[in-house]
């Protein structure tokens, strides 16, 4: 079983739950909180990572959305207050991860949640929350290494909260909890993933080990998502997409792009409840694009990554990967109009992952992407 230490400790491997009362010990928690959704409490996995603990926990939050929200944060919050809770274990997908890093944000700090926000300029409020040990079920986001999360403000704001503190103290990595996964979710987290990768690789911000990881990553997407796809019961698939999405989140320690930009404003609209992995599929290759010569050298890098001719139509390329999985070829099939975009164009300039990109983006390129997206 692997053991890594990169930007936090992980266990990696078919069987890792397994890890999970350890793992809890060394981090001196004795009363976890469970933070999951009402999909994984549904389908048994919840129970899987119950029965792994080997006692009952201090307490269950699984009502999380979709996409995360400060009232269903605070809600968890004041439940993990209630059951004297000392650290938290985040089981699922990116959403139940930022969930539980939000809880334990609201648990530690005594201000106003969006005060901590990146666009309030709060990360340097953010100090140290409860040890919080993520158990990711899907492979896409990546949260379970990552000092982020993104949360939906009661204002209506979709905003990104950073900080070396949000890195969990631990990730357990168990494929086993992907198998089954359905192709479309499977689809979807797994260019999340890829996006990752690519975008982490193009962004300006100068970092060779975790560029050289993104490529790794793109490469293992690249090659394991189709069967992961085909065959949700594929071993090798799953292990290898959990790790290209492990490996997408190392790699953003550089910096994202306009894909999330993008991915993010679009991602806000309560009316259309938009998947984040489907979003940044869609848009990448129009990204990828309006970047264009202006990479030629990391574009190489990622053709060959990807298995391309040296010529190949890298945009293209993402499109014919994005039909072969069955995802939408664009926004208007996932139910966006250029009625949504007035009012989330200033999002996706001012987002985080906007000031990273390989090139620069102003509200003019974002009108851009929009069209050539839509």
């Amino acid at each position: 079983m692997a053991q890594m230490n990169y930007l936090t400790q992980c266990s990696f491997d078919f069987g890792a739950l397994a890890q999970l009362p350890k793992v809890l010990r060394v981090f001196g928690v004795a009363r976890p909180f469970v933070v999951t959704d009402p999909g994984l409490k549904a389908n048994g996995i919840l129970d899987r990572c119950l029965a792994a603990l080997g006692s009952a926990p201090a307490g269950v939050f699984a009502e999380t959305p979709a996409n995360p929200t400060e009232s269903a944060s605070i809600q968890a919050a004041a439940q993990y207050r209630e059951a004297g809770a000392d650290g938290i274990v985040a089981l699922g997908g990116g959403s139940s991860m930022d969930l539980a890093k939000a809880a334990g944000l609201i648990v530690a700090h005594d201000v106003a949640f969006e005060s901590l926000g990146a666009s309030a300029r709060g990360s340097k409020l953010i100090g140290k929350i409860a040890p919080l040990i993520a158990v990711p079920t899907t492979s896409g986001t990546g949260s379970e290494v990552s000092p982020g999360a993104v949360v939906i403000l009661n204002n209506g704001r979709k905003e990104t909260f950073v900080s070396p503190h949000l890195v969990p103290v631990a990730a357990i990595c168990d494929p086993e909890l992907t198998l089954g996964l359905p192709p479309l979710l499977t689809a979807a987290t797994g260019m999340d993933a890829m996006t990752h990768c690519v975008e982490a690789v193009l962004s300006i911000v100068v970092h060779p080990p975790a560029e050289a990881i993104g490529i790794d990553g793109a490469e293992r997407a690249m090659t394991w998502l189709e069967r992961a796809v085909k065959d949700g019961a594929d071993r090798d698939a799953r292990w290898h997409m959990m790790m290209a999405s492990f490996e997408g989140a190392l790699a953003f320690a550089k910096g994202l792009g306009a894909v999330h930009g993008l991915s993010h404003a679009l991602g806000r609209i309560g009316d259309l409840k938009l998947h984040h992995g489907t979003l940044n599929a869609v848009i990448l290759p129009h990204s990828l694009a309006m970047i264009g010569d202006a990479a030629t050298e990391k574009f190489a890098r990622l053709r060959r990554a990807l298995g391309l001719a040296p010529n190949a139509d890298l945009p293209q390329a993402i499109v014919d990967l994005n039909a072969r999985i069955g995802l939408p070829a664009s926004l208007s099939q996932m139910g966006v109009t250029e009625a949504h975009w007035p009012s989330t164009r200033d999002y996706a300039v001012s987002d985080l992952a906007t000031l990273t990109n390989a090139v620069p983006f102003d509200g003019v390129k974002y009108d851009e992407l929009f069209s050539r997206a839509l």
